[in-house]
């Protein structure tokens, strides 16, 4: 049962919104990985992340690349795959061996 609302004319009521579902308002989404390699220092890693990820704050990079030195890899950011790809990508030229895990 729904209750009684009292709504006077002179009340203004917001008409319900109608919202289409396109194909563009879903976005797959992914995760950057980074991994653990023997070339790069902790340093050129954490620049790495700072250079190509806008989105890291330097505390945030500095947990990632520990994480991956210990770990053996490390999510860096997940966010739409496109996106990821970039970043992926940018990560690459930096000498960083980087992938994306969809999903």
């Amino acid at each position: 049962m729904i209750p009684h609302l009292d709504v006077s004319p002179e009340t203004p009521v917001a008409e319900p919104v109608q919202q289409e579902v396109t194909g563009t308002e879903f976005v797959r989404r992914a995760t950057v990985v980074i991994h653990n390699d023997d070339v790069n220092s902790m340093d050129d890693v954490v620049h790495a992340l700072l250079a190509s990820v806008p989105e890291l704050a330097l505390e945030r990079a500095v947990e990632v690349m520990l994480t991956a030195h210990h770990h053996g890899q490390a999510d860096v950011i997940t966010c739409p795959l496109e996106r990821a790809e970039l970043y992926r990508d940018r990560l690459a030229s930096h000498r960083l061996t980087a992938t994306v895990r969809r999903g």
